[in-house]
């Protein structure tokens, strides 16, 4: 599809058919309210009612607020998908919903078919948002930014939904390097003997049963005078089966998703570039296979960090903690940035203690939960901060080792593996290093929002908004 902002009024806009966005207050002024009513259509949130004859579509939303304009436009954009209109034209409501009208039609709208042999063919072609503001060259500079970032989170979508036998850590770096030659990005990409002369013996060990070999990518986006420079992390397991510590049967379908972190922070380092903003940011990830087999990494194990500390493996289905923590020391040491950021589909407590829709955030610096929280709601994205506390921290003691990798109780745990991930980051860095755990909101398998079954992309929206804003 093909989406465009016209400086031009609705009315001089040639489509098949015309959008309004209209509010239960507003349809009762509508001219065309006797007709609506007669089909039954009362303008709540997310509701359509065609008017084939007169060419028009009225699209229910409960506000004019941003995440009931996104939401509504994403039933928009999938009504017309379903439809055999080829043009569709509406005009925007007011500036600070044109990012979310662009989201609700890009990411309502978007499919992934890459595996299915005869895809359902779309007729709807073009799209054009209407505006005459006198301020149209501001418009189109947020539309353009709103576009880019959600591009970038269909980007991310389409590596988390990529089937594991197409992507395994060594395609994850191919990938990734061709990323970095389409948006002139620094690419350095450490294979299994370089991960060994960098003592990275945590994500090593998770890794070993696989026939795949595992690899620490690094990109980079340099501007010549950076305000800021970000450190972006992401969990990169390209298929989890648990090791040994066997994940169920059923558990085992949708863990390609556990690598959405790692795909989290390519689409933010692309989003950045494309933005062309004055902030330095590197993107690291651990691509890492967690597999089974006579090499396995085992319960009882002691695994020997690249920080040094050693590690006793309770569980081998808690190994992305243990790539994380290689990761975030080899980051800390190559990079002295303003801010590290970590993001990882670590545990199925978060959506416990959160729900499926919303992303965990952990850490110590207080000001940067609020600064965090806030681009996040702006950006419609859910976040939730929990609490770390010195009682939960007690439970990773280890009597042979000098944390283990999983907590002795099994309450709180999205906190216990937060503070795990925590001890290898250096007392210096403490108040600039945030952890999220996207594991409920990374992956859904029933649409919300502006979110269809697969990958969700979650985080790019909201890191991208506060990269802006710095």
């Amino acid at each position: 599809m093909n989406i465009q902002l016209l400086n031009k009024n609705i009315s001089d806009i040639k489509a098949d058919i015309l959008v309004e966005f209209l509010t239960p207050d507003a349809l009762i002024e509508h001219a065309e309210v006797k007709i609506l009513n007669q089909a039954g259509f009362k303008a709540e949130q997310d509701s359509i009612c065609f008017l084939h004859e007169k060419g028009l579509l009225f699209c229910g939303t409960d506000s004019k607020k941003s995440d009931d304009i996104r939401s509504a436009a994403t039933s928009m954009v999938q009504a017309l998908k379903s439809s055999n209109y080829q043009s569709v034209a509406f005009s925007v409501i007011k500036k600070n919903s044109l990012a979310a009208m662009v989201e609700g039609v890009i990411l309502g709208g978007y499919e992934f078919n890459e595996y299915k042999s005869k895809p359902k063919e779309i007729t709807l072609k073009d799209i054009s948002l209407a505006s005459n503001e006198l301020d149209f060259e501001e418009l189109k500079t947020t539309f353009d930014e709103a576009l880019i970032i959600a591009k970038a989170t269909c980007f991310t979508r389409d590596i988390v939904n990529r089937a594991p036998q197409e992507l395994n850590p060594e395609t994850f770096a191919i990938l990734a390097k061709k990323l970095a030659d389409s948006n002139s990005l620094e690419c350095n990409i450490l294979a299994e003997d370089d991960l060994k002369k960098e003592n990275m013996g945590a994500m090593l060990a998770v890794g070993r049963a696989s026939i795949h070999e595992s690899q620490l990518i690094h990109l980079s986006y340099k501007p010549a005078n950076p305000k800021k420079i970000i450190s972006l992390v992401g969990k990169g397991l390209t298929y989890d089966s648990g090791g040994l510590s066997l994940k169920p049967s059923a558990s085992m379908v949708t863990m390609k998703m556990d690598k959405a972190g790692a795909c989290a922070v390519l689409g933010m380092i692309k989003a950045v570039s494309e933005l062309k903003l004055d902030i330095e940011v590197h993107a690291f990830v651990g691509a890492v296979e967690n597999m089974v087999g006579g090499d396995a990494y085992k319960p009882d194990d002691v695994l020997v960090s690249r920080s040094g500390t050693t590690i006793e493996v309770r569980n081998t289905d808690a190994e992305g903690r243990l790539v994380l923590a290689d990761v975030l020391t080899y980051a800390q040491e190559t990079v002295n940035a303003d801010a590290i950021f970590d993001f990882a589909t670590l545990t199925g407590a978060c959506m416990v203690a959160l729900g499926q829709y919303t992303t965990g955030l952990m850490g110590h610096s207080h000001k940067l939960k609020h600064d965090l929280s806030r681009a996040a709601s702006a950006s419609g994205e859910l976040t939730g901060s929990l609490p770390f506390n010195r009682h939960l921290k007690k439970l990773l003691k280890s009597e042979i080792a000098d944390i283990s990798n999983v907590a002795s109780k099994p309450y709180g745990g999205a906190i216990t593996a937060g503070l795990f991930l925590d001890r290898f980051i250096k007392d210096e860095n403490k108040n600039k290093w945030m952890h999220f755990d996207i594991a409920g909101s990374a992956y859904t398998e029933s649409a919300w929002d502006c979110n269809v079954y697969g990958g969700t992309g979650a985080g790019v929206r909201f890191m991208s908004e506060y990269l802006k804003n710095i």
